[in-house]
């Protein structure tokens, strides 16, 4: 069945009708930003918008208390629109800065746009839903609210509640320098912590007596290292020392920890990389005589693409055209490119897309789709929600070119209007593409075909272990 009444016209309309308020919605998160598992307050906002606008809400889902859905509609086709609001450490900045001036340091701020992101994703989901209760059309629209991505893997744990199976697509975006449909996979990841237990001694006077923890974490980081020759030029490996022991030299440590995170352009590889950094973390507790144990606190799976779907989605924000930024939009990309951003970020922002892009202070274009497949060197846990139902996402320009991501310069555009602006073109791209496959049951089942062609058949295995819970993470972002 084909339903007209769902046009690109009528979706669009439907956002501006309320882009204010959600453009408030964002702003509010933005002013009150939380970290992983922690995002109390952006989550009441949300489900205070979307009961009001008769969304059903069911909380704490996936065993965690700031993940939530909420739905309109009755049976099929069921669409997704995937939202996040959590935020990063030590990022407070002031808005309109073009020097850092934290509004109060050491505390969180929005430095990835996920006040953007939440917002916008509902937008979208309210936009759907008015147009299909407005037409009395068929169909169910949810919004899920997708806590801790920046470190915790929210989706990931959602999917593995089997909250995702019974959808027929998801959407979703992210805030960025530049227009575009993200066509690129990403990195899968695997993160561990690695946890040595030695013996106490008196360093001076009984060294022989002791077993250094600290020595297996430095050996263990010496192995790794060596490994890097050797292992695939896609994959990477990161670390971070967690525990050292303790502050005294004169003491053996008994105990020291380290984080790492294990990353690969496809979830089989990063697992077969992580098993030989566990043999070496076992061959440095041998060297050290201590003890090792591994505890996995994170992971996702990669980006499965889905052309059917980027294919519809670009259509729509090719005839939407880009975000109408004005003469004050321009003048403050501009001022805070020349104070604080380098000649180095401005490539390092355009490089993967389009290096002409370097002489342009705003995106007020919209990128060609590219004839082949790159993956991004980045990890986010939609990749799980894609190995379960086809998802496509799109990127808009909501900063000036060259912001880096998880900086106070991207902190203080985030409420800006050039940043709404953004936030509204990707609700109506989103919004337009779930209607296409509300009025057009075939473009669902190509999507669906798509999918388990790429997938070989193979069922969505959830890679964070059954006996790690969302708690063990909370306590851990705490």
């Amino acid at each position: 069945m084909h339903n007209d009444r769902l046009s690109l016209d009528e979706i669009a309309r439907r956002v501006d009708a309320k882009a204010i308020d959600y453009c408030d919605l964002s702003d509010r998160i933005w002013a009150t930003p939380e970290l992983a598992f922690e995002e109390h307050r952006s989550v009441e906002a949300q489900i205070a918008m979307l009961e009001a606008e008769g969304f059903r809400i069911t909380r704490n889902v996936g065993g965690m208390a700031t993940a939530f859905v909420a739905e309109f509609g009755r049976g099929g086709p069921v669409v997704g629109i995937l939202g996040e609001f959590d935020a990063l450490p030590d990022l407070a900045q002031k808005s309109g800065e073009i020097s850092h001036a934290p509004t109060i340091a050491g505390t969180p701020g929005h430095g990835c746009g996920h006040n953007l992101l939440g917002a916008g994703s509902a937008l979208a989901a309210v936009a759907l839903k008015d147009a299909l209760e407005a037409e009395g059309i068929a169909g169910t629209v949810r919004y899920y609210g997708c806590p801790a991505e920046e470190s915790g893997s929210g989706k990931t744990f959602m999917a593995r509640a089997g909250l995702f199976h019974d959808l027929d697509a998801a959407f979703c975006w992210h805030p960025s320098v530049v227009n575009e449909v993200q066509t690129t996979s990403s990195l899968a990841c695997i993160q561990a912590y690695f946890r040595f237990r030695g013996r106490a001694s008196h360093a001076a006077a009984a060294p022989h007596v002791g077993r250094s923890a600290l020595d297996a974490v430095e050996l263990m980081n010496v192995g790794v290292n060596y490994m890097r020759e050797h292992m695939p030029s896609d994959a990477r490996v990161h670390y971070a020392i967690t525990n050292t022991g303790g502050d005294a030299p004169n003491v053996v440590q008994a105990y020291a920890e380290s984080l790492y995170l294990v990353r690969s352009p496809h979830l089989p590889d990063a697992e077969r990389l992580f098993e030989r950094v566990k043999k070496i973390a076992e061959g440095a507790a041998l060297m050290t005589e201590t003890s090792v144990s591994v505890q996995i606190t994170d992971a996702t799976s990669n980006v499965v693409p889905n052309k059917v779907l980027q294919e519809a989605m670009y259509e729509n924000m090719r005839r939407l055209g880009p975000p109408t930024f004005d003469d004050a939009d321009f003048a403050f990309a501009e001022k805070l490119r020349k104070a604080a951003l380098t000649e180095e970020d401005v490539v390092a922002s355009v490089k993967p897309h389009d290096m002409s892009l370097k002489s342009r202070i705003l995106h007020d274009g919209l990128l060609a789709m590219p004839t082949r497949e790159e993956v991004m060197m980045g990890t986010t846990d939609v990749g799980d929600v894609s190995w379960i139902v086809p998802t496509v996402q799109c990127h808009t320009a909501c900063f000036a070119i060259g912001t880096p991501f998880h900086t106070w310069q991207l902190v203080a555009q985030g409420n800006l209007p050039a940043a709404h602006k953004g936030m509204v073109l990707a609700a109506k791209a989103m919004a337009s593409t779930a209607a296409d496959c509300l009025r057009n049951p075939d473009l669902i089942a190509r999507a669906k075909a798509e999918l388990k062609e790429r997938t070989g058949g193979r069922d969505y295995v959830c890679p964070i272990p059954d006996d790690v819970t969302p708690e063990d993470l909370r306590a851990k972002a705490a």
